[in-house]
């Protein structure tokens, strides 16, 4: 049975969303005082940040692993799709940067004044960014949650962009205004690339690609004593989550107990190696034979 880790994921995301409530207030205080384009692009990113903890909250309430009538494979794909929340958000804040970089391109705007005091406060954002970050990729794969894993992922874009804000910051300070609205472009790739990572990392899972390579579970099959061959194999889910696992098996069994007896070694086989697993197998007598089988025997 697949554990329910909501608790221990709900818990980081409340943490963390505290944290990046600081930064966001820290981000814009700093760019309405100081007019600068790229502050300002930085604080809507994280906008962005606290936005995704409450859909991760929100998202988690409704993904328990265990099943019920209704979702007879529990709920995981749940937060599958919360974490695509999480690029989407990721790909309006993108849209926003670049239409607020044109306009200033058409129709001006102040030179940002940026005061010492101000940089500082950015390394101290820096900071904490690093922190929620590796936090939460740490506890992420400690638990093989993909909404901090994503999460963790937009943190770093975060730390990059933060970095970039402050190399055009320390620009605008030293007289070189125009880097401000230039350094807002990278910001906006930097951005995008986020949003797609988490996107590639999280649909596979919800389209149901493969998991484990039939090739693999075969090989881990044919070591269980009764076994002829193995065949028709296939897998969805994520590994260290919850897979399922459908095949055809062959089996040296003349008796439907021996048979059972059989199936269930296999069974404990895939648990041991790829738990937690659901297998359904379709036994097949010893005398069966099908030119659909995919491997030879052993």
């Amino acid at each position: 049975m697949p554990q329910d880790y909501r608790p221990q994921v709900n818990r980081v995301l409340l943490f963390v969303l505290f944290l990046n409530v600081v930064v966001l207030v820290i981000k814009a205080l700093l760019g309405w005082r100081s007019g600068s384009l790229s502050l300002m692009a930085d604080a809507l990113h994280s906008v962005t940040d606290s936005a995704n903890n409450v859909l991760g909250l929100i998202a988690m309430s409704f993904s328990s692993p265990q099943p019920d009538r209704d979702h007879p494979y529990g709920h995981h794909k749940y937060e599958a799709i919360g974490a695509l929340g999480v690029a989407a958000f990721l790909g309006v804040a993108c849209l926003e940067i670049l239409q607020s970089a044109f306009d200033r391109i058409l129709f001006g705007a102040r030179i940002p004044e940026i005061e010492p005091f101000m940089l500082w406060w950015m390394l101290i954002v820096v900071g904490i960014n690093i922190f929620v970050a590796f936090y939460e990729r740490r506890i992420g794969v400690k638990l093989g949650s993909k909404i901090l894993i994503a999460d963790a992922h937009h943190t770093m874009s975060d730390i990059w962009i933060t970095l970039t804000v402050i190399g055009g910051s320390i620009g605008v300070y030293f007289g070189y205004g125009w880097l401000d609205l230039v350094l807002a472009f990278p910001v906006a790739i930097l951005v995008f690339r986020s949003g797609w990572d988490v996107l590639r990392e999280n649909l596979p899972w919800l389209v149901d690609e493969m998991a484990i390579a039939p090739e693999a579970i075969h090989a881990v099959v044919m070591q269980v004593s009764g076994v002829l061959n193995c065949h028709d194999i296939a897998s969805r889910g994520l590994i260290g989550r919850q897979v399922f696992i459908d095949m055809h098996l062959i089996v040296d069994a003349n008796d439907l107990r021996k048979a059972h007896a059989i199936t269930e070694a296999v069974e404990a086989q895939l648990e041991a190696r790829y738990s937690p697993v659901r297998v359904t197998i379709h036994v097949e007598p010893p005398s069966y034979e099908s030119d659909q089988i995919s491997y030879g025997p052993s």
